[in-house]
């Protein structure tokens, strides 16, 4: 098929390859929360590396890899067109562009990966070299985005525990290796696609045997969830509703260890909050309260956590410090509010300002907790930048923004990838869910649905010992991918040479 596609005698139309390759990355993605057909993303991984076999030179394997990521993209981040629509009638007409433009955007990396992975000889470890690299960069440029990984198809299979060894490029790895067998196996290519499939399939039960069970916990954490619309969480006729209705779930059943309200659950500003904060403390009937909750200082808003104390008092506050371009902060803002820019969260058009950068709070008998508001939940290395090791993570979100498909399925997905890789139970508190206990493995013990109001009462998991990923980061696969690019036009010239 590949050949048939892309051999300089094929007569398909460039429209009839476009939606050909569009097809690929799109059943690639139906490995992603909430579908979770992995099987597909291997599939489409397999007829990736097919085509990738077939491209002529770099820039053909650039056009490639660019198509089928747009394909990708399209169809894993669709939910980016919600938060538009919360204001349609100022943003609305933002979303079909705001959706193709990310994704053929996020498309220039795989294209750029395949690019490298040609221009360095071609072969399948260049393949998986490329594509990985590829990756780590998309995470990490212009602030970086990384959501809809080919790896993420694994979160939800005992695969998952690799990634307390290698992360989420691991996990990629896994894919991508599971794709060549798969291809080589299909196409009866000599080789060892058969012995490969066999090996990566091994590691499925090696997987799930070494992971460890989780001790049983002791403090019970309270997960308040008030399911509070976007676009009636600050009405002025519902904001009451919804912060009696988070007193409420405060108040139920027997009084829990901790109580977490989610991101800027509380609408008024932390510097005049007293007789708010005192109402809150009231209503956990001596239990601390983490919530969210914003903050100004001098001219800067911050988007913050903060911890209130029996009586209503405010203990430790953390700031978020890595902020949504263009949703949370408007790059060049003020210059753009000239033209009438300002983004989907506007302060004279600058948004929040950053705060200083990740740290620990101390919540008492429950130990020390690394804090994270929303978006910060999918970059490891805000995780990693914690000065010390935690005790728990502590992760506070309001996923209305993402609407009820996949957006907040996905963003799930990555916290337990995050409690996994790091080894430590993290509890997750959503404004309309999915709140949920996850243990230090990456399982969900406890959790209230999305789009329902309520509470549940979870028991904390314990921390495992510090795991090799949050020892070692992405060094390992970044070497790796190193090697295997150096290893390439070596192992090409070696393969040319005995036919």
């Amino acid at each position: 098929m590949a050949e048939a596609v892309l051999s300089p005698q094929a007569r398909w139309s460039w429209p009839l390859r476009v939606a050909l390759f569009w097809a690929v990355g799109a059943m690639a993605a139906l490995g992603q929360a909430p579908w979770g057909l992995w099987p597909l993303t291997i599939a489409g991984m397999a007829l990736l590396y097919g085509f990738y076999r077939q491209a002529g030179g770099w820039r053909a394997a650039a056009s490639l890899g660019w198509m089928v990521g747009t394909g990708h993209f399209l169809l894993a981040l669709h939910w980016i067109t919600e938060p538009f629509m919360v204001d349609a009638g100022r943003h609305g007409w933002m979303a079909p562009f705001a959706l193709l433009g990310l994704a053929a955007g996020m498309a220039l990396f795989w294209g750029a990966g395949l690019a490298l992975a040609r221009a360095m000889g071609g072969g399948a470890a260049a393949f998986v070299a490329g594509l990985g690299l590829a990756e780590i960069a998309r995470g990490w440029l212009f602030t970086g985005f990384p959501w809809a990984q080919a790896g993420h198809a694994l979160i939800d299979t005992p695969l998952l525990h690799w990634a307390s060894y290698l992360g989420a490029p691991g996990l990629l790895v896994l894919v991508l290796a599971g794709g060549i067998a798969l291809w080589h196996a299909v196409a009866g290519v000599r080789g060892a696609g058969a012995p490969a499939l066999a090996g990566l399939a091994a590691l499925w039960p090696l997987g799930a045997a070494l992971t460890p069970e989780a001790a049983p916990g002791g403090p019970v954490v309270r997960l308040v969830q008030p399911n509070a619309p976007q676009h009636e969480k600050w009405d002025p006729d519902k904001v009451q509703v919804f912060f009696d209705r988070q007193r409420d779930f405060s108040a139920a059943g027997a009084v829990p260890d901790l109580v977490v309200w989610p991101e800027t659950a509380v609408p008024v500003w932390l510097n005049n909050a007293g007789t708010t904060l005192e109402a809150v403390s009231a209503s956990a009937r001596g239990a601390p309260v983490v919530l969210g909750i914003q903050r100004y200082e001098e001219r800067r808003i911050y988007n913050s956590m903060a911890v209130i104390e029996p009586g209503g008092a405010v203990g430790a506050v953390y700031d978020k410090h890595h902020l949504v371009p263009f949703g949370e902060y408007m790059p060049l803002g003020d210059f753009l509010a000239r033209f009438g820019i300002y983004g989907l969260a506007s302060n004279e058009g600058q948004g929040y300002s950053p705060g200083p950068g990740a740290r620990l709070i101390d919540l008492g008998p429950l130990g020390r907790a690394l804090p994270l508001i929303c978006y910060e939940s999918v970059f490891a290395r805000d995780l990693r930048a914690a000065p010390g090791r935690a005790d728990l993570i502590l992760l506070v979100t309001n996923d209305a923004w993402f609407g009820q498909v996949s957006g907040p399925y996905q963003h799930l997905a990555q916290a337990r990838l995050r409690s996994a890789e790091m080894g430590l139970p993290m509890v997750r508190v959503a404004n309309t869910g999915v709140s949920a206990m996850i243990d230090a493995t990456g399982s969900i013990t406890a959790a209230i649905p999305l789009g329902e109001a309520g509470w549940r009462d979870a028991v904390l998991p314990p921390p495992l010992p510090e795991t090799v990923y949050a020892w070692l980061g992405d060094a390992p696969m970044l070497a790796l991918y190193g090697l295997l690019l150096g290893l390439s036009p070596w192992r090409n010239r070696g393969a040319a040479r005995r036919r």
